[in-house]
């Protein structure tokens, strides 16, 4: 609906207080816990892949169940990804699944006949179609380990997208009389690679097209697995702070508190989910020179522990059940394992978007 604050999103499903992690349910689930598990857990938001809903279960079925919110008993905001970072993570990384051009992107999963094609009016479409609270403007993503004249070309490519997207959404919105204070916000998405020249076009082109916010775009790591925080730091002094920045992709705890403390107000990520399921849990630490450590419930020593994860922690597996407990489950691969652990995980992530908040 509209920017309150830049600590503050007044949304269509509720307000979105920055900064926040918002968990990835890619294909409209975050997997193993529910709906009311994410409020408990002090969840605000979610992410989902709208390359992934229009796949399975399709848009004729979302619309036949109500729409995204009312489909996943979630009345919270949703953001819905436009499908440029699974066009890079598909196509740039296997050409042989499909194409990226000028007008949209044509692609075929692994294990379909069939062709898709993507625009950046019909990303548009699908997501007002969802009921997203934040839409975001199809992009051409890339690794910024892509040569220069990659890196030119997703930019011009990202901001001629923008274009048609920014057009798209207002045609829409004019034809069904949405007044302003009822529409989803629309974000753009700042490519560039690691070129701070590609990085300054790409933001100031957008910033003359005009959107509501924007996202750091391309993969945010280098090939030894650090935070590009120079290209990072860079591309969020670009756009004025008046803005809301989401850094799109990034999770890692550690990353996640630099890249809040450089302005970025919104984060996702599979990893504090994944990195659960796998048993790699989140601890706070009373040190002074790490903010968190993992607990790695796998680990011999805590067959017989007769202690929550965090002793701090008030989720719902701190408060009730003992790592020793959780070592069992996790050993015998039962499915409450994955629901605790997704739990405990995602409690973790929301304090420590609270603790961020009191630092401003």
């Amino acid at each position: 609906m509209s920017l309150t604050s830049v600590h503050n999103l007044s949304l269509l499903h509720g307000q979105l207080r920055l900064p926040a992690f918002l968990p990835d349910a890619t294909r409209a689930v975050v997997r193993s816990v529910d709906s009311t598990d994410l409020e408990r857990c002090g969840v605000q938001a979610i992410v989902m892949s709208v390359f992934h809903l229009m796949l399975r279960p399709g848009s004729s079925t979302i619309q036949a169940l109500g729409k995204l919110h009312e489909m996943c008993g979630w009345q919270r905001p949703i953001i819905t990804d436009s499908g440029g970072f699974q066009a890079y993570s598909l196509i740039r990384q296997n050409p042989k699944y499909g194409r990226l051009m000028d007008r949209g992107i044509t692609f075929r999963p692994e294990g379909s006949s069939r062709k898709f094609q993507l625009t950046p009016e019909k990303s548009v479409q699908l997501q007002l179609s969802y009921g997203a609270d934040v839409v975001i403007c199809l992009d051409d993503c890339t690794h910024p380990d892509d040569p220069l004249s990659i890196q030119r070309e997703s930019v011009e490519r990202t901001i001629l997208w923008a274009r048609r997207c920014k057009i798209e959404f207002q045609r829409i919105m004019e034809q069904k009389k949405i007044p302003h204070n009822r529409r989803p916000l629309l974000f753009g998405v700042v490519q560039g690679g690691t070129s701070l020249d590609l990085r300054q076009q790409c933001a100031e082109e957008l910033l003359e097209i005009g959107f509501d916010g924007f996202g750091y775009g391309g993969w945010p790591l280098d090939g030894q697995g650090n935070l590009l925080t120079e290209i990072i730091t860079y591309t969020r002094e670009r756009i004025p702070q008046t803005f809301p920045m989401h850094a799109l992709g990034i999770g890692h705890p550690n990353h996640v508190m630099t890249c809040a403390r450089l302005g970025y107000g919104i984060f996702d990520s599979s990893l504090p989910t994944r990195d659960a399921r796998h048993g790699r849990l989140y601890a706070f630490t009373n040190t002074q020179n790490d903010k968190f450590k993992y607990v790695y419930v796998n680990d011999k020593k805590h067959i017989k522990a007769n202690t929550s994860i965090s002793p701090s922690c008030d989720c719902l597996c701190c408060s009730n059940y003992s790592l020793g407990y959780l070592h069992h489950l996790f050993k015998i691969n039962d499915s409450l394992f994955f629901r605790l652990a997704t739990i405990h995980n995602l409690r973790f992530m929301a304090r420590l978007m609270a603790d961020l908040r009191d630092e401003n």
